[in-house]
């Protein structure tokens, strides 16, 4: 398997993997304008306008986007994160021009037509009406808002409904003007796929775009803090964040093995203490989320509201505890879990499309896998350990809880019992 990659002359980078064997292809197009890229007064506008590429464009009704690539079989969507938003597609060999067409298309040409936007408007407030209602999803809105307070990286990607109400074609043109320049864009296309004519489609559908002034967002400041929401609800959801590198760290590595170990999976430290011996919640587990200047060790669960402050105390030790006796055992496990993820992962074009383009929006290259699979077995059980006392004695945490939890302890008390 080959990587290679082009940049055109305005800036645009493109990325390419041949898969041997396969007769798809995944191809996307990922521009640097996520959540944490609007000013306060466009919170939600990345979102918006994701959702308005499929409305229609100068050459293609919103029927015929739909039509065309089902037409072959494909299929097409896109996302909103925090650091990008996503357009991609996954065809034959043979559509891969059709494809690109269509990504080039609904990128580059949306027409924003006013009725469509209203509708497009009526969607998104069902979706926040959604995840409002969803506990386990706004919990992590609210995490992300008290982890990184009065932040573009803490405003939810949604948005709020009020500024959803208000946004116009205007107000999209102006976050398209700025946001989507070549060099803000990466084309990454993975199975079988040839380099040398995505190369040649890129340069027919993008070449023309004229590079123009980029600004970075904001650094990132991880300050900490809660909210408690006391609700009448069936469960006591309980998060809890501490701040872990970004991508661009060289400690990444370890922060993703020890969540692993900490609460990765059904062996994992929380899952056996909490769930298994305790049977104190039916969900429990630890992941990390990284951005490119800082991260977030996350751990939730769902439990019930008497049993909740035993839950946290319990959780608390655990990551004390891990500080001191993690074991060789816990990290070999941990490490073999983090290298069958990422191996077994590559095995989908459009998983490796989007590894793709990640790594070259942080490096501007793509390691070589053996590079990466290095760095994860070079993580010592010291490091490991040294990891978890930087965690416990930083002083500072988020927390964020949703139902009948009167009775939680509050942030100061989970840092006191953390650093003690």
């Amino acid at each position: 398997m080959s990587v290679e990659l082009h940049t055109l002359s305005n800036g645009l980078r493109i990325v390419t993997e041949h898969m041997p064997g396969l007769e798809s292809a995944a191809l996307g197009l990922w521009v640097s304008a996520g959540g944490r890229h609007e000013a306060a007064d466009q919170n939600g506008i990345a979102h918006f306008l994701e959702h308005m590429a499929f409305k229609g464009t100068t050459r293609r009704t919103a029927l015929q986007i739909a039509e065309e690539i089902e037409d072959v079989g494909g299929y097409i969507n896109a996302y909103t994160s925090r650091e990008v938003t996503a357009y991609y597609a996954r065809v034959l060999k043979d559509d891969v021009p059709l494809a690109l067409d269509l990504i080039a298309d609904i990128v580059l040409n949306p027409i924003f037509d006013p009725r469509e936007i209203e509708v497009e408007r009526g969607v998104i407030l069902q979706e926040i009406g959604q995840a409002a209602d969803t506990p386990d999803d706004i919990i992590f809105d609210w995490l992300q808002e008290v982890s990184y307070p009065g932040q573009a990286l803490g405003r939810t990607i949604l948005g709020p409904a009020e500024r959803v109400r208000a946004f116009g074609r205007a107000d999209f043109d102006r976050f398209v003007a700025s946001h989507y320049g070549p060099g803000q864009l990466i084309l990454s296309a993975a199975g079988a796929v040839d380099h040398d004519q995505i190369v040649r489609l890129a340069e027919a559908a993008f070449g023309h775009l004229r590079p123009g002034p980029m600004s970075a967002p904001e650094a990132a400041r991880f300050a900490g803090g809660e909210r408690h929401e006391v609700k009448a609800l069936e469960q006591a959801h309980f998060t809890l964040a501490l701040e872990a590198p970004g991508y661009r760290s060289d400690d990444i590595h370890t922060a993703q093995i020890y969540a692993s170990a900490l609460g990765g999976g059904m062996s994992s430290r929380l899952f056996q203490e909490i769930r298994e011996k305790r049977g104190l919640c039916y969900t429990i587990y630890a992941s990390v989320g990284a951005y490119d200047d800082t991260g977030m060790l996350t751990i939730y669960a769902g439990t019930s509201g008497e049993e909740l402050p035993e839950l946290v105390g319990l959780t608390l030790d655990e990551l004390k505890r891990s500080a001191e006796d993690m074991t060789e055992a816990e990290l070999a496990r941990a490490r073999a879990q983090m290298k069958a993820g990422l191996l077994m992962g590559l095995e989908s074009p459009s998983a490796r499309a989007e590894r793709l383009a990640r790594l070259v929006a942080v490096w501007n290259r793509v390691p070589p896998l053996e590079e990466t699979v290095a760095q994860i077995e070079a993580v010592t059980l010291a490091g490991l350990r040294d990891h978890a006392v930087g965690l416990v004695t930083s002083g500072q945490a988020a927390m964020a809880l949703y139902g009948p939890v009167a009775g939680a302890p509050r942030l100061d008390e989970v840092t006191t019992r953390l650093v003690a």
